[in-house]
């Protein structure tokens, strides 16, 4: 509990400063975006970033997950093996970092159009797009069935329970896995609301968390839906 406590807060420590200078001046914690050669350190230090606001976002939401694997194998082989929890958080941060990564090339990428002049989409019609593929995959049969594997953590450690350290690791990559699957349109929503926008973060950080523990999750997903196709509307409109 401690720990699912403390990464969160230490990683938005780091991204909170940032994001709060990277709207003001950008002569403190974020004057290194500034550069103008993106060299190998530089590109490094955004990928850095991108690891760090996923698993400050997302560990919450494993959070239900990572704590019955641990009372589940501690009832059945006792403390010390219920240590093993943390190789189950390594395996599902692994997947959301290799996500990060992706996001940070496609970042980069954006970055050398007039797409992504800083950390927002000016162009109106492709935040819309983005707005719109967001609420597209809502509806999808894939987006339902990886949703229902997150929210069925119970089932889901059952039904991918492996024996030892690696077994556990397994089990970590493989939820953070579906849980890519479930959120990944989400969290690109970062590019039309601002990568580094608080606001957005915390707005997504708060939906993913409620879909993944609401008893409605079909509603959520349509409603959802809803909601993103409007604000793709509004934002072609404006």
């Amino acid at each position: 509990m401690a720990a699912l406590v403390a990464v969160p807060l230490l990683c938005f420590a780091w991204i909170v400063p940032m994001a709060l200078d990277m709207y003001g001046a950008m002569t403190g914690p974020s004057a290194w975006m500034m550069t103008p050669v993106w060299d190998g350190g530089h590109t490094a230090l955004l990928a850095a970033m991108w690891i760090v606001m996923m698993i400050g976002m997302m560990i919450p939401s494993a959070s239900p997950t990572l704590l019955m694997y641990a009372a589940i194998v501690r009832r059945a082989e006792g403390p010390r093996a219920a240590l093993r929890v943390y190789a189950v958080a390594a395996g599902y941060v692994v997947a959301w970092s290799t996500f990060a990564v992706g996001a940070t090339l496609l970042q980069r990428a954006l970055s050398a159009t007039v797409l992504l002049p800083m950390m927002t989409i000016g162009n109106p019609w492709a935040a819309a797009a983005v707005l719109a593929i967001a609420a597209v995959y809502q509806l999808t049969p894939f987006k339902g069935a990886c949703l229902e594997s997150c929210r069925s953590p119970i089932d889901f450690i059952t039904t991918h329970m492996q024996p030892g350290v690696g077994g556990a690791f397994r089990l970590g990559l493989d939820h953070g896995v579906f849980c890519v699957g479930c959120c990944w349109a989400l969290m690109l929503l970062l590019f039309a609301g601002g990568v580094m926008n608080l606001w957005t973060i915390a707005v997504l950080t708060a939906f993913v968390l409620f879909e993944k523990l609401a008893p409605f999750a079909d509603r959520t997903r349509q409603l959802s839906a809803a909601g993103l196709l409007a604000a793709a509307m509004w934002m072609i409109m404006r």
